[in-house]
């Protein structure tokens, strides 16, 4: 009975004719009650025998499949850098690696009460809020010397994407540096070689590299980015953009003074790991 009650869990509802994306505890005890598999049973008796063979099959992980041919090339670039390599000779001192990237779409939630704190209690921010417009956030991440630029765009886009660039080259060390790394993801502001053509003209001392295609994960702004989420955006409210970009850039600053280079730990060792994995996914997949 056990052994039969765990088999159907590890089918799709839609193997038995049920308009279900995945199968519930209540949903799985009735199945097996409708089925004759027991007279009756309980939803807590169900999770009980499943999570002793550690079968959930109301859990699910999205996931992307590779798309990318030249995955492991251009992931293998990345992470030669960020270890101060390029093309297997080690960085000088007058090279440097900045990672970069667009957080689009921040909004200014203006609440309609200010939000309450509560001592010794959770902080009550009003759910009712104005949207008084948004922004993008533009920023980039020296690696190496934990240094962030970053600027305030009513969108993203070549040229907002190019102030930024501007923003960084124009200034020491990096306008005369031997060469600086711009490490950036697919997004269409900075997408494919014509996008490295109009650096390195604008730019000769720069190189655009680009993280393979849906791994963003490799670029360490995003690491950045998601302590600015946290520590500022987080909860929203702003009356007006003007206050969004004040309180980006004042945390930029009080960031930086305190930022050290992120321990990066994932090698290509680990990228190695991780496409054999992946490759015997989508094998099994396949079969």
């Amino acid at each position: 009975m056990v052994v039969k009650v765990k088999a159907l869990a590890c089918e799709l509802p839609k193997a038995q004719g049920l308009p279900l994306s995945r199968w519930s505890r209540r949903d799985l005890a009735r199945e097996v009650v409708r089925q004759g598999i027991v007279g009756s049973i309980s939803d807590i008796t169900v999770w009980r025998w499943l999570t002793a063979d550690a079968i959930r099959p109301w859990s699910y992980r999205s996931w992307i499949s590779m798309r990318d041919p030249d995955f492991a090339e251009k992931a293998s670039r990345v992470l030669d850098l960020y270890h101060r390599t390029w093309a297997g000779h080690p960085l000088g001192p007058n090279d440097y690696v900045i990672s970069a990237d667009e957080k689009t779409s921040i909004q200014a939630r203006g609440r309609a009460s200010a939000g309450t704190p509560v001592p010794g209690r959770l902080r009550r921010v009003e759910s009712d809020y104005e949207r008084n417009g948004a922004l993008a956030y533009l920023a980039g991440w020296d690696v190496h010397r934990a240094r962030i630029f970053g600027l305030r765009q009513d969108t993203n886009g070549i040229k907002p994407f190019q102030a930024l660039v501007d923003l960084v080259m124009k200034q020491e060390p990096y306008c005369s540096a031997r060469q600086v790394y711009w490490i950036t993801d697919n997004g269409s502001s900075h997408r494919g070689e014509s996008a490295c053509a109009r650096l390195t003209e604008r730019y000769p001392n720069a190189t655009l590299v680009h993280t393979p295609i849906h791994a963003s994960w490799l670029n360490q702004i995003e690491i950045y980015f998601s302590i600015v989420q946290r520590k500022v955006l987080t909860p929203n409210e702003f009356k007006s953009l003007e206050e969004v970009e004040d309180a980006l850039l004042g945390f930029q600053s009080h960031y930086e003074a305190i930022a050290e280079p992120f321990e990066w730990k994932f090698t290509k060792d680990d990228l190695k790991n991780l496409l054999e994995k992946a490759n015997r996914i989508m094998a099994h997949q396949a079969a």
